[in-house]
């Protein structure tokens, strides 16, 4: 935690060195974030992701540590992701494995089983409202408290709330009807 600390004054003291530090520690969390809320778009996570540090570079003086720098930088991901949906509509993804960018979620899985269960998991995020996706994912795969996903989303604690339930009852309906108990 101090060590944190040191680095993210030195790159807000303009150290080049240290801001790449930070990005080698937050980048793998920050493009998997971003990846399961784009459905798979490798190409369209990666640039978010890289817009991401260079805002997060641009505003790091703005930085309070009122919360986690993690958190800090999901929430610019995360801003960026809903203004790139404001420009282009998402279409809508699909259910089948022939889904573009579904199967490089999978690729990196040691077996074909969890291949397959990571794509059913994909597929069943996939069917989620975006704010219950967001939500879903900022919890049950990153690891947020219901305090940070409200800090990232600039939701309301109980909007939050809602959106967990509905989507884990919703995520918890897809399995069941493709053979998960």
């Amino acid at each position: 935690m101090e060590d944190t600390l040191h680095i993210l004054q030195a790159a807000a003291a303009g150290s080049h060195e240290a801001f790449a530090t930070l990005v080698r520690e937050h980048q793998g969390a920050v493009r998997r974030f971003l990846l399961r809320m784009t459905q798979g778009d490798a190409m369209l996570s990666d640039d978010l992701a890289q817009e991401t540090f260079i805002r997060a570079w641009q505003h790091l003086r703005d930085f309070r540590a009122e919360a986690a720098f993690q958190t800090w930088l999901t929430s610019i991901a995360y801003r960026l992701f809903i203004d790139e949906q404001r420009k282009v509509k998402q279409p809508t993804l699909s259910l089948d494995n022939s889904t573009h960018g579904i199967g490089a979620l999978a690729s990196a899985q040691p077996s074909a089983k969890a291949a397959g269960m990571r794509i059913d998991i994909d597929n069943a995020l996939a069917t989620l409202s975006p704010p219950e996706r967001t939500c879903v994912t900022l919890q049950c795969i990153e690891g947020y408290s219901i305090r940070d996903i409200a800090e990232i989303t600039s939701m309301n604690e109980n909007t939050v709330k809602s959106h967990l339930l509905r989507g884990k009852q919703h995520l918890a309906a897809f399995l069941r009807e493709n053979g998960y108990r």
